[in-house]
């Protein structure tokens, strides 16, 4: 049966992708040869939830290319797919299809009942994600599709679907609790006052927002006042003047409540005569007003604000380490729902004990976290509308800071200032109007990326792995090369991160998760077990309570090389696939998810989870711009795959896969790759209607050859599968995609292609049915070295293209030495009549002779190789170069643009067909123009304030900009030096 004229990838990539599935391409160990190595690839599990973006396209286009390319050399292979079950993000989608259906919500239903509810959500709208990524052709083995909730209570399957995550994650939390290495104590976490739980630094977004920083006044003590000296560099007065207060600037001033001290720079010269005074806190019943010390740490900064800091450990990050560092308490101001307490005991006896452990009384941590430092009358107030009512009590004491009304630091709330009568305005008598200094600037915000809040650094009751004491294993593994991390630079931070790592908590209050299993009596002692009946043996007659926090879901996916494989029980595809070989993934979860599976694996099972990690960047829009809704760049995956075909996206992923590099993603280059793959197909149907086909069937040696241009196709067709073999080896996917392109488009759709036409029109029998061969072998080779990127169009041409045994995807990789098979000669003859050509038609190309023009051609020396590769190969040239004539001459006439090739020098006499003059003012006047534009793109470049102050996007689209018109001035000034050589 006749090819079809052109591919129809709509059509085509359905009806492969389930005959690929149904006949089990794509199972662990298909076409593995026996006794074969494994090569075992770990899918980063989506979330359950989650949708096919770009990301995901390249992350599975890479390791997809990975793992066919090992399954063609016979390798025992496993692509282990699978999807996470994102506690906050699930959680919510089913809240929402509650709200939106008109059901009770998740507070009616209760925990139960509401578990029920994410079940047969995961049921019909889990999968979604899964089908979506096998129209991009991943050959990952579905049946063996894991979700790290499987086993969990309320799972459908009963555990069977796939293995028992559930009780591995239970039996590595017991195991860790029982030795020391899982805790629960209270520390400062990320709380999302919407979900009420804690979320992983992951899960916060960081915008700047329009914010403001309040300036207050704390009194001193008693009335008690010093010298308040401002000095310049060289130690000059320029402010001095009697202080009773200490000043400090806040941008949320409802935590003022939780203060516990005022710290300054131990060096700050300032306030040198007040340390280890006492100062007011300025908001409150004056007769319960609090008195903290002010204390010297390395945190503040001279230089910003005023130099002092107010203390709140409960409720900053920063202020946290400060105050564990001074034992300074932390007071708790807020509820789950970022509403100030409203429970405790009355103001007036929290903020006396408060006073007394101030003045030096001991505390207990679970002491002060009683405490509640909320005015009665602010109790219960949502955050916000308590920091406006401090704000305005503070205000209405006296005790902000002033500033003129034209201060600019108020921005848009400073009042113009009048014009000076010096420059034309008139006199004034009246004193400068005073306002409290609230500045208005750019503060960053931190936002949950589910819940759209303010996140609220809160401190919690909360579970915790001692990643101290596991992360030795880890720091070594990548050290002494156990585990390699490349780019290389990623190494570093992997060392950074873990060499300062902070206890890990793993904790989430919420309902959709691993329960932690671990139950307290009515005394608060904790009993760690697998179950409630173990836990309940460990304490006999007594009533236990379940915790009913769930578990992170990264301390569960941070086990999920070894729980998809079924560890704990030592499974086959345990003992044949761990550890793994490569784990491919973006750098931004390098420390919440990979060094986190190197902590777990190591001290769960003593061994690496993978040898090598390969980080890639984020993909971005062509100008480097990240991807968002509000700028309008996101691209679909899905879209482009309908609009160009799997194929032409996937080669595209895997061609600017360069290690370590910025990922651009155009439709144009897209649309490129996609007109690739039409030449790869005209290539195959112009070999069908020579009768390439008839008769082939696979081969895998390539056919024996006489003629010069098969022999050294077949050398050029080793060469190349080195080449890829060897890329892929070291991860350059970039490289491998780039060897193929230039050989699959050049070398054989151009050179080959337009070679073989005399020897398979005009060409004896013998030649005609040795070059029918030969273009099969080099064709096949073509689409078995591209079928790892390309997988559907290379599928489908090799069932229309002769007899086949098996499908493409279990094809034999060739293994052909290029040695073995590069035949010097031809190559050396090849690429001289290759390079005459070229050098023919870029002298036409910059001296812009007309395109169809025969122009004559003339020689004055040749040696006997140049002179036999000529005979053999004239009609050739001549054809492909648009030559009508050779001339030998003793040398060349005016006007000849000289061709130098290996043993000669060939001429283009061209005084006659193009205006020398005409083309000379021509070139001139557009380098001319160029020169400006290089001149003031490198002015731009070597503008200090451009380079910093400019988005970084802008600079980057500027140097690509000069470096291309530098490269079309190279260019511009060699046809310019040409024109010069014709007189």
């Amino acid at each position: 049966m006749a090819m079809d004229k052109t591919f129809d990838a709509a059509e085509a990539e359905a009806r492969l992708s389930a005959a690929w599935e149904a006949a089990g391409c794509f199972r662990a160990g298909a076409n593995a040869r026996p006794g074969a190595e494994t090569f075992c690839i770990m899918l980063p599990p989506p979330n359950v939830t989650g949708s096919l973006h770009v990301g995901h396209a390249f992350n599975h286009t890479l390791m997809d290319v990975l793992i066919r390319w090992k399954r063609m050399q016979g390798v025992d292979t496993l692509w282990q797919p699978g999807l996470d079950h994102a506690g906050i993000a699930t959680q919510l989608q089913v809240e929402k299809l509650l709200a939106s259906t008109g059901q009770p919500g998740r507070r009616e239903l209760g925990r139960e009942k509401f578990l029920e509810k994410v079940w047969e959500w995961k049921a019909q709208y889990g999968g979604t994600i899964v089908m979506q990524d096998k129209r991009l052709g991943t050959s990952m083995d579905w049946d063996r599709l894991a979700f790290t909730m499987t086993g969990a209570p309320g799972d459908p399957s009963g555990g069977t679907d796939g293995p028992n995550f559930h009780d591995a994650v239970i039996k590595v939390f017991v195991d860790m609790y029982n030795k020391g290495l899982i805790y629960r104590g209270k520390r400062l976490v990320n709380w999302d006052p919407h979900f009420e739980t804690a979320i992983s630094d992951l899960e916060v977004e960081n915008l700047e927002v329009d914010g403001h920083m309040w300036h207050f006044k704390y009194p001193l003590a008693g009335g008690e006042t010093y010298t308040y000296v401002e000095r310049d560099a060289d130690g000059n007065v320029l402010f001095e003047e009697e202080r009773d207060y200490i000043s400090i600037a806040t941008t949320r001033p409802e935590t003022m409540l939780g203060d516990g001290a005022v710290a300054v720079h131990p060096e700050d010269e300032r306030y040198a005569p007040i340390i280890g005074k006492l100062c007011e806190i300025p908001v409150g019943p004056k007769e319960h007003r609090r008195l903290i010390p002010i204390i010297t740490d390395e945190y503040p900064d001279r230089n910003f604000g005023s130099g002092a800091v107010k203390i709140t450990g409960a409720h900053d990050f920063n202020d946290y380490q400060v105050a564990k560092r001074g034992g300074i308490p932390m007071y708790r101001l807020m509820d789950t729902r970022g509403q100030m307490r409203a429970d405790g005991a009355p103001y007036d006896q929290a903020a006396t004990r408060a006073q007394a452990i101030a003045n030096g009384a001991e505390f207990t941590e679970a002491e002060v976290d009683t405490l509640n430092l909320v005015p009665d009358h602010l109790r219960g107030l949502d955050r916000f509308e308590a920091r406006n009512r401090v704000v305005a009590e503070i205000t209405a004491e006296g005790l902000a800071v002033m500033t003129e009304a034209t201060d600019p630091r108020l921005g848009k709330a400073a009042v113009k200032a009048p014009v000076e009568p010096s420059e034309g305005g008139e006199m004034r008598t009246e004193d400068a109007q005073l306002v409290p200094l609230v500045e208005a600037k750019k503060i960053m915000q931190p936002f949950g990326d589910r819940s759209g809040v303010v996140i609220e650094p809160m401190l919690t009751d909360q579970w915790f792995v001692d990643a101290a004491k596991v992360v030795g294993p880890a720091l070594d593994a990548v050290r002494t090369g156990r585990t390699r991390i490349i780019p290389e630079s990623g190494e570093k931070v992997y060392y950074h991160w873990l060499e300062n790592i902070e206890p890990w908590c793993i904790s989430r209050q919420l309902w959709w998760g691993h329960q932690i299993p671990v139950w307290f009596d009515e005394d608060g002692r904790e009993y760690c077990a697998a179950s409630e009946a173990d836990a309940q043996a460990m304490a006999p007659g007594k009533t236990l309570t379940r915790d009913p926090d769930v578990l992170d879901t990264w301390f569960s996916s941070g086990l999920w090389p070894i729980g998809t494989l079924g560890w704990p029980e030592q499974t086959p595809e345990m003992a044949k696939y761990f550890p793994t070989d490569v784990l491919i993934t973006g750098q931004d979860i390098l420390f919440f998810w990979v060094a986190r599976m190197m902590m777990m694996q190591l001290a769960v099972v003593d061994e690496v989870p993978f040898h090598t990690v390969y980080l890639h960047q984020l993909v971005r829009d062509e100008k480097g711009q990240k991807m968002s809704k509000t700028r309008g760049n996101v691209i679909d995956p899905l879209q482009i795959v309908d609009e160009f075909g799997a194929d032409a996206l996937r080669f595209t992923m895997v061609q600017m896969a360069a290690l370590g590099g910025v990922l651009k993603l155009s439709t144009e280059r897209i649309k490129g790759y996609r007109n690739f793959g039409t030449k790869l197909w005209n290539a195959c149907r112009f070999a069908e209607m020579n009768g390439v086909w008839e008769g082939h069937a696979t081969q895998s040696a390539p056919p024996p050859a006489t003629a010069t241009v098969n022999r050294w196709i077949i050398g050029e067709t080793a060469r190349v599968r080195a080449e890829v073999d060897a890329a892929l080896d070291a991860y350059r996917f970039n490289d491998a995609a780039n060897a193929l392109y230039a050989f699959v488009w050049g070398k054989v759709c151009d050179w080959y292609v337009e070679f073989s036409k005399p020897l398979l029109m005009d060409g004896d029998d013998a030649i005609r049915a040795e070059t029918q061969k030969v273009m099969a072998w080099v064709l096949d080779q073509c689409l078995i070295m591209l079928h790892p990127i390309m997988p559907f169009i290379t599928e489908e041409l090799w069932g229309q293209t002769g007899t086949r045994t098996r499908m493409l995807v279990h094809a034999d990789w060739p293994d052909d030495s290029a040695a073995d098979l590069a035949d010097a000669d031809a190559d050396r003859e090849m690429t001289w009549v290759i390079g005459l050509i070229d050098s023919v038609r870029s002298a036409r190309a910059q001296m812009r002779v007309p395109a169809g023009l025969q122009v004559p051609m003339v020689l004055t020396e040749l040696d006997a190789a140049g002179r036999e590769a000529w005979s053999r190969n004239e009609a050739l040239i001549r054809k492909l170069a648009r030559i009508d004539s050779l001339t030998e001459v003793p040398s060349f006439p005016k006007g000849t643009v000289t061709l130098a090739v290996e043993g000669g020098i060939f001429g283009l006499p061209l005084a006659d067909i193009i205006d020398v003059a005409e083309e000379k003012a021509r070139l001139d006047k557009t380098l001319q123009k160029l020169a400006k534009e290089i001149g003031g793109l490198r002015g731009r470049l070597n503008n200090p304030n451009f380079a910093t102050s400019a988005p970084e996007e802008v600079v980057a689209e500027t140097r690509e900009n000069l470096a291309l018109r530098e490269e079309e001035e190279t260019t511009l000034k060699a046809a310019r030096a040409r024109l010069a050589e014709l007189g």
